[in-house]
């Protein structure tokens, strides 16, 4: 009976033989984005208008604006990329278009501190 798979299975894998992989070799070919895809944000300070509307509709509370000292009119934001769950909401709610996402996805860190970017 095992015998007639085997015979059914060796097509397939003559075809898989010859046929190209379906993935890439990831650490060294750079890997392709989606065209909506959403990466770690970026931040136009010039933009930003301090109305904190971001911090405000985030769900995880990942984002923090603060007025940046000894500037007038400027802001930074502060993202915890630890809580990020790149819901996208703090960049379709910014009114001045301040907030984007990028398509960096390689943000694994050993270490806590370094999740937090100010930006």
């Amino acid at each position: 009976m095992k015998r007639r798979y085997v015979g059914k299975m060796f097509p397939y894998m003559m075809k898989m033989l010859v046929q190209k992989p379906d993935t890439i070799d990831y650490p060294h070919h750079h890997a392709h984005v989606a065209e909506h895809f959403r990466g770690a944000l970026k931040f136009e300070q010039d933009k930003c208008i301090g109305c904190k509307l971001c911090t405000r509709v985030c769900p995880a509370n990942a984002i923090s604006i603060e007025k940046v000292p000894d500037e007038e009119k400027k802001y930074k934001a502060i993202v915890f990329m630890d809580k990020c769950i790149f819901c996208g909401q703090c960049v379709d709610s910014c009114p001045k278009k301040a907030l984007h996402n990028s398509e960096d996805f390689e943000l694994a860190s050993m270490s806590r501190d370094k999740l937090r970017r100010e930006i």
